[in-house]
């Protein structure tokens, strides 16, 4: 798939810090409390081996239960946990009550703080308590995955980003792309912004910041992976961006980079989705080429993946003008 950048995946001709250098990913790069979680990985080499990296993102890609960066958070803190909840779900839900002394796990909680939650080995059953369920008990068993209006969905919502997307015949090598759409010759579209009082749908106009071209001639879940891909490279910050509280602009980085960080939000939102995508044979090769990841942002990655999988699942809302919006 082709990103916006071309060039040798795996050039060490240049530092990284030469090619940052001067560049919005350097400036973000520098910003501790942007990437605080990110400086942590790098001081404790956690993942910086593509083994150890590959088997984090195959956690997470089985680890449904929970948004990717949170199932991200488990792994850091429980690499074996297969199954958490907080102590009042394992009790309402399961009959089963904490063990003593267990060690509880650090997630974050929406539109709160953390939350603390139990791995199920933490726990054991109150009297009379009802064997575990299949998603408990066995819950990295393959399910069975299905499109169905998520194209769609990711299509609709991606509109209120500034994405317009646009069908085109082409080969059977080029699945897609995306660029930014100069200012000078930006249109708009519409995005739908709720109903009024009668129901009538009511629409508002979204500049057109960036084109994303998929090959008309894929099948519905190819499409899919393919805007999944192209629009890793949006929300990573490969493009920039239009303000820094939507996603932050890191443009500069190099192509193995953006491509790396493209494939990795890919293969985590479509093999959670159970889709067949070619990003699970290019980690793949890559592990056994290679003995470390290049300088990614796990915190990107796994942002960009719970973003488009919400996107791809509900309908959103417009996004929020700030007065100080950045270039993109």
């Amino acid at each position: 798939m082709a990103g916006p950048h071309q060039g040798n995946l795996f050039s060490d001709s240049l530092s990284e810090e030469s090619i940052l250098a001067d560049t919005p990913a350097g400036t973000w790069e520098q910003d501790a409390a942007k990437r605080a979680l990110d400086e942590l990985f790098t001081l404790t080499y956690q993942y910086k081996s593509s083994k150890s990296f590959h088997e984090l993102l195959q956690f997470v890609a089985r680890f449904r239960f929970y948004s990717p960066f949170n199932a991200m958070l488990v792994h850091v803190q429980m690499p074996g946990a297969r199954f958490v909840a907080p102590p009042y779900r394992w009790l309402r839900d399961y009959e089963r009550r904490i063990k003593p002394g267990a060690r509880p796990l650090v997630i974050l909680q929406p539109m709160g703080p953390v939350m603390f939650v139990f791995d199920v080995s933490d726990t054991e059953p109150i009297k009379g308590a009802r064997p575990l369920p299949p998603e408990v008990d066995r819950p990295f068993e393959v399910i069975k995955g299905r499109i169905g209006g998520r194209l769609k969905l990711v299509t609709d919502n991606a509109k209120r980003d500034g994405v317009r997307v646009t069908e085109s015949p082409a080969g059977s090598q080029s699945a897609g792309s995306i660029q930014q759409v100069p200012s000078a010759v930006r249109e708009s579209q519409l995005f739908q912004d709720g109903v009024d009082k009668y129901r009538n749908p009511v629409f508002i106009n979204i500049p057109i910041r960036y084109d994303l071209i998929i090959n008309s001639k894929l099948t519905s879940e190819a499409q899919y992976v393919t805007m999944v891909h192209e629009l890793a490279y949006l929300y990573c910050g490969h493009l920039g961006t239009p303000n820094d509280r939507w996603w932050p602009d890191r443009r500069g980085l190099n192509h193995a980079v953006c491509e790396f960080e493209a494939e990795s939000v890919a293969y985590l939102v479509c093999t959670r989705l159970n889709i067949d995508n070619p990003s699970a044979q290019y980690l793949s090769g890559y592990v056994g080429k290679h003995e470390q990841v290049p300088p990614i942002s796990l915190e990107c990655v796994m942002k960009a993946a719970g973003l488009i999988e919400t996107m791809s699942r509900q309908k959103m809302k417009p996004r929020k003008p700030l007065k100080k919006e950045a270039g993109g």
